[in-house]
């Protein structure tokens, strides 16, 4: 890039070379910024339309790559995923040491618990038969091999469990509030 020494008024050719590099050092840091944000945005953003848009926008010198600093994502994509794996396995150990959380409340409850004791959501269903819960997808319950019949009608199975069971059971559990 050959600037004419005349164009800023200078007509030393040292003070002249001296802008020239100048010039040059300035187009050498502008394209590198262009080039760290389409690689930072690469890294930060999944979707290729804003990485473009964000490489467009450093087009405009210096300025462009400010403006993408500022609004640019907190994090890399890598370290979302990693954070997402890290509180899966956390979920699972948790689960594997009975320990959940409540759903509605997020709330700690037990394996066992029927209802969340501090926002009174139904967790699970209980066994007809032995009274034990039951997961959501068990057709059977494994304690006493009692079938369960899975109805998108909460309501109507539990008045069909409700009238299998003798007076004394129906006494001992009462039926959940929600459902009445």
């Amino acid at each position: 890039m050959v600037v004419p020494a005349g164009i800023f008024g200078i007509h030393s050719h040292t003070a002249s070379l001296a802008v020239e590099l100048v010039l040059a050092l300035l187009a050498v840091l502008w394209l590198a910024l262009v080039y760290h944000t389409w690689a930072d945005a690469r890294r930060r953003i999944d979707d290729g339309v804003l990485v473009a848009c964000a490489t467009l926008v450093a087009l405009f010198p210096f300025i462009g790559t400010l403006v993408y600093t500022i609004v640019r994502p907190p994090e890399y994509l890598e370290d979302v995923r990693e954070r997402e794996l890290e509180i899966e396995a956390a979920q699972a150990r948790l689960e594997q040491l009975g320990v959940r959380a409540c759903p509605h409340c997020d709330q700690a409850v037990e394996r066992e618990f029927l209802r969340c004791p501090h926002c009174l959501q139904k967790l699970k269903d209980a066994c007809v038969n032995c009274r034990k819960p039951l997961e959501a997808d068990w057709r059977i319950c494994p304690y006493c091999e009692t079938e369960r019949e899975l109805e998108p009608d909460v309501s109507a199975s539990y008045r069909r469990r409700r009238a299998r069971r003798d007076p004394q059971q129906t006494a001992v559990y009462p039926p959940p509030t929600d459902l009445i």
